[in-house]
């Protein structure tokens, strides 16, 4: 797909301030350019850096589902502008707290008219970023890091939601209608999973990582049992030629999909459970189950898991089932 001459010159700046003085990361990653991709009826997605951007132009409106980081918000927001003839935003809307979701929304100060989120991702954005997890000897990574490493421009001040909910809202965007619902704990305890009605178009944020090992924040609330509990439910209230655009992919692979591949990551979740679950009733503990990092058997395309942490799912399915919470 071509970028207009406004995205590439958007893009061309985020490029160069981003990688100042780090030649070799610029000759690395300087394909990381914004993409505007038509989904259907004019809902579409923007990827470049950080979590699946969702967006509608239409006549009578515009919105947005997410913002990644602030030079990435830039592009986006310069895309929508020529996209839509330099209309406002009616409403930008974060499907969870993560930085890479809604590191940008301060770009959006001013221009959208609505910003609105679950009350709990709006209560885990105020509180701002937790301090970092002790950190692990360096592993060869099997697939880029979800936040990449930011670059050196100035911050923006962040934008908060100033409309929030408790199980579901909705609002019409010229000829569209937009439902936001929240379905209890899963990638945290805040998300979101917003349906273009119309278009039949959802968005579902990180609670679907397409063939990639997921984040699980069990600090903000994740529960992997109701992750796959959920995933099952968003199949059910929609019909089977829905499009589901997913918060990340691997690499190589779309950022959209059908219920198939939606219910494939149900399996992947409970899996990874039932792993966990054998070698926990097999008495082997933490570690011993952590450094089984082969790939997942029924689920190799996965690859192997990553290095351990806090917010990686065979740590995050151990506490569950140790825990029973």
């Amino acid at each position: 797909m071509s970028l207009s001459r406004r995205d590439f010159l958007a893009a061309s700046a985020v490029t160069l301030g981003a990688f100042a003085g780090h030649p070799f990361r610029l000759l690395a990653q300087a394909a990381q350019q914004p993409v505007f991709t038509p989904v259907r009826r004019n809902v579409g997605t923007f990827t470049m850096r950080g979590g699946t951007v969702g967006w509608l132009v239409n006549p009578r409106g515009v919105a947005v589902v997410d913002t990644q980081f602030p030079a990435e918000a830039r592009a986006l927001l310069a895309g929508l502008q020529e996209r839509s003839r330099n209309r406002g935003v009616d409403v930008l809307l974060n499907t969870h707290h993560h930085g890479d979701h809604t590191g940008g929304n301060g770009v959006f100060r001013g221009v959208a008219r609505r910003v609105v989120a679950h009350g709990m991702a709006d209560q885990h954005m105020r509180r701002g970023p937790r301090p970092p997890q002790p950190s692990q000897p360096p592993q060869q990574p099997q697939q880029p890091p979800l936040e990449p490493p930011r670059s050196q421009e100035p911050p923006v001040e962040a934008l908060y939601p100033d409309t929030t909910f408790t199980h579901s809202w909705s609002t019409e965007v010229g000829d569209e209608r937009i439902v936001a619902r929240h379905h209890g704990r899963g990638h945290t305890s805040g998300d979101a999973v917003i349906t273009f009605e119309r278009a039949n178009v959802v968005h579902m944020g990180d609670l679907a990582f397409h063939r990639r090992h997921p984040v699980v924040d069990r600090a903000a609330g994740a529960s992997m049992r109701n992750w796959a509990r959920q995933l099952q439910q968003v199949v059910n209230s929609h019909t089977r030629d829905t499009i589901y655009i997913f918060g990340h992919a691997r690499e190589g692979l779309p950022v959209t999909g059908n219920s198939a591949e939606l219910l494939q990551f149900r399996d992947y979740l409970q899996a990874v459970l039932a792993f966990v679950e054998r070698h926990v009733a097999a008495g082997r503990s933490r570690d011993e189950i952590l450094a089984m990092r082969a790939p997942l058997p029924g689920f190799e395309a996965w690859g192997p898991f990553g290095q351990p942490g806090a917010r990686d799912p065979i740590s995050v399915a151990y506490e569950e089932v140790t825990t029973g919470a």
